[in-house]
């Protein structure tokens, strides 16, 4: 849908990127509002707690521009998420550009939606308007501001009131090296819907720096059950930028499996906001770094209404000289009697060099909760390497057992075989040996 624009994030180029496309007006004054506070925005700094343990002093976004035109040869990652698993749909972008797209004609029939945001927002304007934005605040920050104005590619998926989704919906995500990704995800389930989008991002290779700045909004109806698998897998040429948000509304549930295993650094924002009463939510968080990778997860867990519950769980593991920050916030609102909150994060060191830093926190304002959080950081216990290894496994393949049984946790929450195999996988072909 879009053209090849002029390089960089500047004025002219901001104008040519929005004289390429055919959007609604509405959007167009969006995406202008958002441009001009996004050029009178700092970039954000040390001095700021939620950016304080992550450094960006080597980032430099004047390399960066719009998305381009992909080469007509690029080959597309595989995927992962999808093999061996039956679809009801399936999207394919490449730098934020639509390489495929299709949709089971049961489903389209029933009148749901699935594919390039890009292309469905000129359809379906009046669907899309009140949902745009409506979950990830445009304007956090300069990277949100950014993504505000200049989003592109993405992916909707739109399931009318009562429509059961049975099969799950996937969608690639590819990045080329050197090129821009600022793809928007939008997931509206109308009440009584149900559905299940996996979700993966690659890179065709890491021979220069890339970069992701893109966003997630999840909106669930009352009575609406989602699960959404989001798994990155930049390489570790990709500076990645996000936010991402879900609103569970009344009685809905809502099932959030984020695994991140690459990028050079990754800056995260990743809300829930209970909405309705009798909300439920359990997010699922893996993470395993190598390298000089820099992972940083901002969660949140916001209790608006009363008799919701919210279970997170988050477990990392870090090789090489690798660092995590988690910081998790259990949020609960004056009304939000009867909360229930659970929050957790592990981390299992596997080098004397890596660092992990785990700052979980509650913020109450109603009197009748339960709320609760916790954290570990250990290393491989020795016993267990020696103990595998009597039994015929090499040290390798003894850590890899354990690693394994680590994020078994999470692993058992996972409804999708496939999925659990998947990320099991992923994760044992990236562990090394360490003495």
């Amino acid at each position: 849908m879009t053209a090849t624009v002029a390089a960089g994030f500047s004025q002219s180029a901001f104008e040519d990127f929005l004289s390429a496309r055919n959007e609604p007006a509405w959007l167009r004054d969006m995406r202008s509002a958002a441009w001009k506070d996004f050029l009178a925005s700092p970039m954000p700094g040390p001095k700021e707690e939620e950016w304080m343990r992550t450094d960006i002093r080597l980032f430099r976004l004047e390399k960066f521009g719009f998305p381009t035109e992909p080469a007509a040869d690029a080959v597309l990652p595989n995927s992962l998420l999808s093999q061996g698993v039956e679809l009801g749909g399936q999207l394919t972008t490449l730098d934020s550009h639509l390489v495929s797209s299709q949709v089971s004609k049961s489903l389209a029939e029933q009148g749901v939606l699935f594919g390039s945001l890009d292309d469905l927002v000129a359809e379906h304007g009046d669907l899309i308007k009140p949902h745009l934005f409506r979950a990830v605040n445009p304007r956090a920050d300069k990277f949100s501001l950014l993504h505000a104005a200049a989003w592109s590619g993405g992916t909707l998926l739109y399931v009318p009131r009562g429509v059961r989704v049975t099969q799950p919906l996937h969608s690639l995500t590819a990045l080329s090296s050197g090129s821009t990704d600022l793809s928007h995800t939008l997931v509206i389930l109308e009440d009584g819907a149900e559905a299940t989008l996996l979700a993966e991002t690659a890179s065709t290779s890491d021979s220069a720096p890339s970069l992701h700045c893109g966003a997630i909004e999840l909106i669930t109806g009352a009575n609406a059950r989602l699960q959404y698998v989001n798994l990155q897998n930049w390489s570790n040429q990709v500076w990645h930028f996000a936010h991402q948000k879900a609103l569970v509304g009344r009685d809905g549930a809502l099932q959030w499996t984020i695994a991140a295993l690459g990028s050079k650094l990754a800056k995260v924002n990743q809300h829930v906001g209970l909405v309705g009463e009798g909300a439920h939510c359990q997010v699922n968080g893996v993470m395993f770094t190598e390298g000089k990778q820099h992972l940083s997860y901002n969660t949140l867990q916001h209790h608006v209404a009363p008799h919701c519950r919210s279970d997170l769980l988050y477990k990392g593991a870090l090789q090489d000289v690798s660092r995590v920050v988690w910081r998790g916030m259990i949020k609960v609102d004056e009304n939000a009697q009867k909360t229930d909150g659970y929050q957790r994060n592990d981390n299992l060191m596997l080098s004397d060099h890596a660092r992990s830093d785990s700052i979980p926190g509650l913020e109450i304002e109603a009197d009748d909760v339960r709320c609760t959080h916790g954290s570990t950081t250990g290393r491989v216990d020795e016993e267990q390497i020696f103990y595998a290894r009597c039994r015929g496994l090499t040290r390798k393949e003894a850590i890899r057992t354990i690693v394994a049984g680590f994020f078994q946790q999470i692993f058992d929450r996972i409804t999708i075989e496939s999925v659990r195999t998947a990320l099991g996988d992923a994760i044992g072909r990236r562990i090394r040996e360490y003495d």
